[in-house]
Order: structure tokens, then sequence, then C-alpha cells
């Protein structure tokens, strides 16, 4: 039952124009960033420009759904970034409130878990509100020229065993061989980006 419920609401959610409560609808130019990764070096889209996609996962580290997907993320590393579409994992929470999330968790965490692929910090908490992220795990595909062309899941389970839909996978598929993305807009289930209070004067 569980199962359906979900699988429902990602299919609902086919019909909406846009996710979230960013600028950043399909068919825009995603904005590029500049970050910090887990290898001390800043990165940004602008790095890559022989880049054919840009899979752009917002996660981080204490997030049960974030570290049910994370040996995902690694396989989508290794099977598309051979294909020119390159992983980048944005990290946005308020490392205050939830210091598991800070820098120096999250390298240990890139470390433990063999990330080849960019972990970034959002630490002015400003990239996320701009591709209108609001969860952890929340995918954005953008194409060569980083126009957004998917956002939402990976797939349709948090249990790996369970999945039946790979969204992600099949948009990818699709954007690599120049096809229609179908769905286009999937609803991405997780916690919720942590957004740092501030404190009233």
């Amino acid at each position: 039952m569980k199962k359906l419920i979900f699988t429902l609401i990602l299919i609902s959610s086919v019909c909406l124009q846009s996710y979230g409560q960013g600028s950043c609808l399909i068919g825009d130019i995603a904005q590029d960033f500049s970050l910090l990764g887990t290898d001390n070096k800043m990165h940004s889209l602008a790095d890559y420009p022989k880049a054919k996609g840009f899979i752009i996962i917002f996660t981080c580290n204490h997030c049960p759904f974030s570290v049910a997907y994370e040996d995902r993320i690694i396989a989508l590393h290794n099977t598309y970034s051979k294909l020119g579409c390159l992983v980048i994992a944005i990290n946005s929470n308020d490392t205050i409130s939830y210091p598991e999330d800070n820098f120096s968790n999250m390298c240990l965490r890139a470390k433990s878990k063999g990330f080849q692929f960019p972990y970034v910090i959002d630490a002015s908490q400003t990239i996320y509100p701009k591709f209108g992220a609001t969860k952890t795990p929340h995918v954005f595909l953008l194409d060569e020229k980083r126009t957004l062309r998917y956002m939402g899941a990976i797939d349709d389970a948090s249990n790996q065993e369970e999945v039946e839909e790979k969204y992600l996978e099949k948009a990818i598929d699709a954007l690599l061989k120049g096809k229609d993305i179908n769905p286009k807009i999937t609803k991405a289930i997780g916690c919720s980006i942590k957004v740092r209070k501030v404190s009233k004067q």
C-alpha cells in the first residue's frame, strides 16, 4: 500500500508545470555557481565545457533518504560520467543546527564512501532556491547548454530493492540520445532542506 501511494504521488506530480519555490523551471537555463568541494577545490558548471549534461543532486549526510541513495548516486557517476554526463552533489543544509552536515563531516563522508564526483557545500544557502530544491535528495538534470530538462526524484522507492521506475536514468538516456524526456517532472521524496534560522534582533 505504501508503494502504491508513493507511486500515485509521483504520477500526479507529472501534471505540474514546476515544483518547489525556486525560479528554475523546465526549459530554463540554470544559473552557474562556484562552491567548495570536499577535494578543497572550487567547482562550477563552467569548469566542464565539454560536458554533455549535468546531474545536480541536492543531498546531505544525515538524511536517511540521502544515505539510502548514496550507492545509487555513485552508480550514476560510474555509468554516466564516461558518457559525458557529470554528477555534482550539493549540500545546502544548515550546518549549525545539523553539524553532521558540516564541511568536515562532508569530507569524512566523501572519503568513506569513495565519492569520485564533486560533493560541494552551499554554505550561504543561496544556490538551492535558484534551482527550487526542497528535498534531499532532489535532482536537476541539465543538458550541455545548462538547460533544465528533468527535475524531481531519482526513482520511485527509497528502498533500492523496491524500485520499479528509474526516472532519472530514463531521463539521462533520453537526453544523451536527443529524445524527449517523459516525465520531465516527478516529486522528490526525502527530508526537507534545513534552512538556517535568522535570529531576530
